[in-house]
C-alpha cells in the first residue's frame, strides 16, 4: 500500500503516513526500523505493510516508495 509520509520525529524513529483518502496512521520506530531508513522527509512517497484492520490496523514496515 502507498502513502505519503506525513510527521516523523528522528530521535524516536516514529511518526505517521497519511493514506491517499486522507487518513494518517501512526507508526513506531520497529516498522520505521523494518525498512532499513535512516531519515524519512514530509511528503515523501513510501510504501507501507499493515496488519489488522480498523482502529486495530498498525503498520509494520515503512520505505521509500521507487517506481
Amino acid at each position: 500500500m502507498q502513502a505519503t509520509a506525513y510527521t516523523y520525529d528522528p530521535e524516536k524513529r516514529s511518526g505517521q503516513v497519511l493514506l491517499d483518502d486522507g487518513t494518517p496512521v501512526p507508526f513506531d520506530a520497529a516498522a520505521f526500523d523494518a525498512g532499513g531508513l535512516r531519515l524519512l522527509r514530509p511528503g515523501q512517497r513510501v510504501r507501507i505493510e499493515t496488519e489488522g484492520s480498523g482502529a486495530e490496523r498498525r503498520i509494520t514496515l515503512v520505505t521509500l516508495q521507487t517506481f
